[in-house]
């Protein structure tokens, strides 16, 4: 925090921070170990909704 700054500014600064650095993201990806197979699928099946989501945005 810095010298007379309000408590709001401060935790909205620490909150845009955690996200630009996607803090949370990383800290959920490491909460519960999946199995490399597991992982794969995963990252598939997220790769096929970007995917889906692109075509839609295409298609507009």
């Amino acid at each position: 925090m810095q010298e007379g700054e309000p408590l709001e500014n401060a935790l909205r600064r620490f909150k845009r921070k955690v996200q630009t650095e996607d803090i949370i993201k990383e800290v959920k990806r490491h909460s519960f170990y999946l199995k490399p197979g597991e992982k794969k699928r995963v990252k598939a099946a997220l790769a096929r909704k970007r995917n889906r989501k692109k075509a839609r945005k295409e298609q507009d």
